[in-house]
């Protein structure tokens, strides 16, 4: 059966060294809609055989990120499967007889350099302006060779032996691909540790685990070439590869730490909601029918096609991320939007299971059109927790105008007309103070802004007016007097 007939099968495959940057992420979500669109299975392997760098804590972070994103696994280290161990640290001695089949096949040799003597022979190349590249100093060794160099201690790295020719393909979304072997240079496999190299891992897994699709990032387009010439030495039948543009930073370069916030878990962190991620990483470099830019996942997975993921880097814009969150938040409903508040409310200082849930709702309610982010509670929270509440140096100043008090007044006795248990209407009583100062606009809605807020900007009046209630107003009223 050809890989055309087969069921879709395709893998994101991290190495647990750090949090999961934007990108994997984005090379995940494409993963993840191949195989939702095509009804195909999407398999989660950890790449983590590089044990000085890799860590159980960033495995435990990269997976609780993708499920965060709603990116969920069909088979991987944790959900198993047909084609386990999902892990390739559990995979060794597979890697192992493979490497067998090469090195009786002699497509592979032992290769004794030391670090030192081929970081000099690839400084000797840059200095030539030469590709540089391994130029096969073990590759014709004798046994006696082999045996003399092992009794001075050394262990050998395995390389493969790279033909003469070129190596092509058709990428899916680059088109037709061609790579000059003798640019590549034989190529490490296995290390002098036993440990198997990239390339080598990869095409074994993919190839065992049923890949019908490599899906990832342009900066892998070398590596494919390496990958093919192994899948002809097994007589694998390769799978498609589609290599979409990597994000970029404002400078056009790719993003890294320099340009800000790079790792899901950051923000997660800044109150950023996982569905508003998933949309604009799906919009990065890319487009769907009619320009529309707020899609929910489904609308997404059917829209997804490889003829749509762009072949130009595209800019990680955090100032349209944050207006497409601001959307999310204002589109959620009003429970899901409390769960997800409680972090950010306690961490603004909140104690929430002290305070009444139907007051912390309409508090929300209130802020959220303010809000680009959840964490952008915090810098609001102070309006409507008397604990907190504080006037702003700005606000004061606002508040030190003779047209301020007399603002003030009229609206103290407009709420002091209502009765004790009644609920200040915010048009009508708005409409009293509007007829005894005759004010309107800035003159009349600043100082009323200033008072009960202690702040120039933020939530519309009439909702802090039915958050505040009465009393509280009346109190700030009194409070603002304090700098008429």
């Amino acid at each position: 059966m050809n890989r055309q007939t087969k069921t879709p099968r395709v893998r994101f495959a991290p190495s647990p060294t750090g949090d999961l940057h934007v990108g994997n992420a984005r090379t995940a979500l494409f993963n993840w809609l191949f195989a939702r669109h095509t009804g195909g299975r999407f398999v989660l392997r950890v790449e983590d055989t590089d044990r000085d760098r890799d860590s159980d804590v960033c495995e435990r972070n990269i997976l609780a990120d993708l499920k965060w994103l709603g990116l969920a696994w069909d088979e991987g280290p944790d959900r198993g499967g047909p084609f386990g161990p999902y892990r390739q640290s559990e995979r060794l001695d597979i890697y192992g007889k493979h490497l067998d089949r090469l090195r009786r096949k002699g497509l592979v040799y032992p290769c004794y350099c030391t670090e030192e003597e081929l970081d000099a022979e690839r400084a000797t190349l840059i200095a030539r302006k030469m590709m540089p590249r391994y130029l096969g100093k073990c590759r014709d060794l004798d046994a006696g060779g082999r045996a003399r160099l092992e009794s001075e201690g050394r262990k050998p790295a395995f390389r493969f032996r790279v033909m003469q020719g070129f190596m092509e393909f058709r990428d899916l979304i680059r088109g037709p691909m061609r790579f000059d072997c003798e640019d590549i240079g034989d190529f490490i496999i296995v290390r002098s540790t036993g440990v198997p190299a990239y390339n080598f891992a990869v095409v074994v897994d993919d190839h065992l685990m049923g890949i019908t699709h490599v899906i990832r990032g342009e900066d892998h387009l070398s590596n494919t070439a390496i990958q093919l010439m192994l899948y002809g030495a097994f007589e694998y039948d390769p799978p498609a590869f589609a290599h979409h543009a990597l994000i970029l930073g404002r400078d056009h370069k790719k993003l890294s730490k320099r340009h800000g916030a790079v790792a899901v878990r950051e923000f997660r962190a800044q109150g950023f909601l996982p569905e508003a991620l998933i949309n604009y990483l799906s919009l990065l470099g890319g487009s769907f029918a009619g320009a529309r830019e707020v899609l929910s996942a489904d609308e997404i997975i059917g829209a997804f096609s490889m003829d749509r993921v762009g072949k130009s880097g595209a800019v990680f814009d955090e100032g349209k991320l944050r207006w497409l969150n601001s959307i999310y938040i204002r589109n959620a409903r009003p429970e899901d939007l409390l769960a997800r508040s409680f972090p950010f409310l306690r961490e603004a200082g909140l104690d929430c299971e002290s305070v009444d849930p139907a007051w912390l709702r309409s508090v929300l309610e209130a802020l959220r059109p303010n809000l680009a982010t959840l964490a952008d509670i915090g810098d609001y929270l102070d309006i409507f927790v008397e604990e907190k509440f504080r006037v702003l140096p700005e606000a004061a100043t606002i508040l030190g105008a003779t047209e301020s008090k007399k603002v003030l007044t009229a609206l103290a006795d407009a709420l002091g007309g209502t009765g004790e248990k009644d609920e200040a209407d915010f048009q009508t009583v708005m409409a009293a103070v509007k007829r005894v100062t005759g004010l309107s606009g800035k003159r009349l809605f600043m100082p009323v802004r200033a008072a009960l807020t202690g702040r120039l900007s933020g939530p519309e009046l009439d909702r802090v007016f039915a958050v505040l209630g009465r009393e509280v107003m009346l109190r700030r009223l009194q409070r603002a007097g304090m700098f008429t």
